[in-house]
């Protein structure tokens, strides 16, 4: 049995056709329509995970429209009915759909950004520089990892693409030579900006530090401390960084009278498992190396591990030196010298130059590269100190 709401009525209810799905009754004691929700209503409430404009509607027994008109501020609304809406949302924990919402503007104010890896503070510091930049801007960054993969990065990509980001920030993986998946964000007019990893093949925009400046300085410092046959475990030949921090090596033996032996290069890929093999390749040659220049401080720091259980003496026997600054190396053994990279203004200079590009403040035929310059940080893993015997 059907009982009015407002007059406790049974046997005066009939039925009156049905409003947005629900059954519409008529009291004829006094005159009063009303709706009843129905049970299969219910269960789709219940399976609804989030709430919309149409719950709203039908819990309050309004139009969808005046519902959007209400939470859109619209002035033609009575402000009863806002009020009744407004608080209603706040129930039911509405939130706005922004994809529906950005689908109107054209525009998401979101931004992609890929990084390699989580493993040291270097990526999350630059995610860190960008977000402000943005957040300040009113944009949001959705942030994805690569893992170092090729294929995870083409499905970050995907990703980025389905929710519709309006600029991409990007630094590729160590296994990365194909560029299509890059590429696409340029032929539907996306704006990227490379930053860190970047390659000569592709990209108009980027943000790297001084690499070949780093380089040099580093492997200057240890000439400078006596140190003579130096080695470089370097990273993957694809990547720029890898290509300027060789050169920087080589130019600094070349210009102090030192000779580039090929046999002291190694060219690996950021994983500090090869970095262990590498290291044990250079420390077991018949001449081996007094000193080591590292790519980046994860590899540095897995030389020093090894060079320690191999019984040598650092720097008094191997000098060290790393590439980047991670927050352990001032605590690993005397400290370990690397060449400190600006993290957190990467991050903003790449995040002020993705919007100035979505915003059109930029000429998308006129190349841009940041270049931000690094600094040594020396500490005891490269400065020779008066050598003491040795007990065997």
């Amino acid at each position: 049995m059907t009982e009015c709401p407002k007059c406790q009525q049974v046997d005066s209810i009939m039925k009156a056709g049905f409003v947005r799905g629900n059954q519409r009754f008529l009291c004829k004691n006094c005159d009063y329509y009303f709706t009843i929700p129905s049970a299969n209503r219910q269960v789709r409430k219940r399976r609804r995970h989030q709430t919309t404009i149409i719950d709203i509607a039908q819990d309050l027994g309004v139009s969808n429209s005046t519902v959007s008109r209400a939470l859109h501020g619209h002035p033609d609304i009575n402000p009863n009915t806002r009020r009744a809406i407004l608080e209603k949302a706040q129930e039911l924990d509405y939130q706005p759909n922004q994809l529906a919402h950005s689908l109107v503007k054209s525009r998401t104010e979101t931004v992609g950004i890929i990084v390699p890896e989580f493993m040291t503070q270097f990526f999350p510091n630059i995610i860190v520089g960008a977000q402000k930049v943005l957040a300040q801007a009113g944009y949001h960054l959705i942030i994805m990892q690569s893992d170092e993969s090729y294929e995870t990065e083409k499905n970050n990509t995907k990703a980025l693409l389905a929710n519709r980001v309006d600029g991409l920030l990007v630094s590729m993986s160590h296994e990365t030579n194909n560029y299509d998946h890059l590429r696409i964000f340029e032929k539907r007019d996306i704006p990227v900006v490379y930053f860190n990893r970047v390659s000569e093949e592709l990209g108009k925009y980027r943000v790297v530090v001084n690499d070949y400046q780093g380089a040099y300085t580093a492997v200057d410092h240890l000439i400078r401390n006596g140190y003579r046959r130096i080695a470089h475990l370097g990273g993957p030949t694809n990547l720029l960084i890898s290509q300027e921090r060789l050169r920087g090596y080589c130019d600094a033996l070349r210009k102090n009278g030192l000779e580039v032996i090929p046999e002291l290069v190694i060219h690996g890929d950021l994983r500090a498992q090869k970095a262990r093999i590498y290291t044990g390749y250079f420390l077991d040659l018949p001449v081996p190396p007094d000193a080591i220049f590292a790519v980046n401080d994860p590899s540095a720091i897995e030389i020093m591990m090894l060079a320690k259980a191999k019984g040598l003496r650092i720097p008094d026997d191997l000098g060290v030196v790393g590439f980047s600054d991670d927050s352990i190396a001032a605590h690993i053994g005397n400290g370990l010298t690397t060449v400190k990279q600006p993290t957190t203004q990467i991050g903003e200079a790449a995040a002020r130059m993705i919007l100035r590009l979505i915003q059109g403040e930029e000429e998308l035929a006129k190349p841009e590269t940041v270049v931000l310059e690094a600094e040594l940080i020396v500490r005891g893993s490269s400065v020779r100190v008066p050598l003491t015997p040795r007990k065997f």
